[in-house]
């Protein structure tokens, strides 16, 4: 039986694997990095977040201490040295500190930590897979295009946030100084939701949807196009990855692609329709980020108390990803035998009734932690 190590299990899209694990009764022994002080609060640590999914009492149960490897890419050596990672046969490597803040732990635990644990793995014999879970947006894609699959990036790209240029470096350092390393890299586009559980794992990003038409007003118009997968779609897209037959060093989307992408003015329209209410529509106006700077004092009548300064930078940040009008090509994806993704109107509904009552500043907490 394989053994399978997980890091970031604990996160969103951790979560969302290992509850596709659980819930289908896969044979596999899981091995789960977990900050704790002692392998029982790990444990529940992990449970913790798996109810979030709704999982199952008794599904729950299958999982021990001894599926626990304490740890934390933040320090790498405190955990390198178990004994178990010798017997681990595939990793998916979810962990990540993805906040769009400027979280001092970025860069010490997507490059340092994460390279650690990568030359760390290439010198197990029975390892078959790395699979790493890095980001579409790492590339720095030029505005208005259909980003192909490409290991090659723009030399001195610039990067809107750290999170993306940490990314970047990570998986470079990896083909340089890990070669042996059997290495899949998976490029997921925007995660935003579950098609069940909407956004009662996490909120992250659905909140600027949601912002930006209570607004009634953003930086990108109606018709650019956005990117948009649920994490369980994504989750499954990485367990078939991980026994697929993909060459080492292979780069893979997890997309909407061309033809799932949605433009602004479905998700719009979608939303309302969940609210049962009129669409924005005609009352939405692209605006520049100056303007926005200008209703800075509008903005606790709009969301509630709330901090103007990190409203403005959310704006500032998401904003400038939305102008993009970016789709990633999901070809590789498809021809491996991957169903097609839904599109984010499918399960938007969803969406809006796991954040009913929940403040914007609320819900985009967990983006700037």
């Amino acid at each position: 039986m394989n053994t399978l190590l997980i890091t970031g299990v604990t996160g969103f899209l951790g979560g969302a694997a290992l509850e596709k694990i659980l819930n289908d009764n896969q044979p596999v022994n899981l091995l789960l990095l977990v900050r704790a002080s002692d392998r029982a609060k790990g444990l529940e640590r992990v449970k913790e977040n798996m109810r979030k999914f709704n999982i199952r009492d008794d599904k729950l149960n299958a999982l021990t201490e001894d599926d626990i490897l304490l740890g934390d890419l933040g320090n790498p050596e405190d955990f390198l040295d178990d004994a178990r990672l010798n017997k681990v046969t595939h990793v998916l490597n979810c962990a990540a500190v993805a906040s769009f803040g400027n979280n001092p732990l970025i860069w010490k635990v997507n490059v340092e930590g994460t390279l650690a644990l990568a030359q760390r793995m290439a010198q197990v014999t029975g390892l078959q897979r790395f699979l790493h879970v890095g980001t579409a947006m790492s590339c720095a894609p030029e505005p208005d295009s259909l980003v192909a699959e490409s290991a090659e990036f723009r030399e001195n790209a610039e990067h809107l946030v750290e999170y993306t240029h940490s990314k970047s470096t990570i998986e470079r350092l990896m083909r340089e100084q890990c070669p042996q390393l059997p290495l899949l890299i998976a490029r997921p586009s925007i995660v935003v939701g579950h098609t069940r559980h909407g956004c009662q794992p996490s909120s992250s990003i659905f909140w600027v949807f949601s912002m930006g038409l209570m607004l009634q007003k953003f930086m990108c118009s109606m018709e650019d196009r956005i990117d948009v997968i649920p994490v369980d779609y994504c989750a499954d897209a990485l367990l078939m990855l991980l026994n697929s037959q993909a060459e080492n060093g292979e780069v893979v989307h997890i997309s909407a692609g061309e033809e799932n992408s949605v433009k602004f003015a479905d998700i719009d329209r979608g939303m309302a329709l969940a609210l049962e209410k009129a669409p924005v529509g005609d009352k939405y106006a692209q605006v520049s980020y100056e303007t926005l700077v200008k209703m800075r004092r509008e903005l606790k009548d709009i969301f509630g108390p709330c901090n103007e300064r990190l409203m403005l930078k959310a704006m500032r940040l998401y904003g400038a990803f939305a102008t993009l009008n970016v789709r990633f090509s999901n070809d590789k994806l498809l021809s491996m035998g991957m169903r097609k993704p839904p599109r984010f109107t499918d399960y938007i509904a969803r969406c809006v009734q796991t954040t009913q009552g929940l403040t914007i500043p609320e819900q985009m907490a967990v983006d700037f932690k």
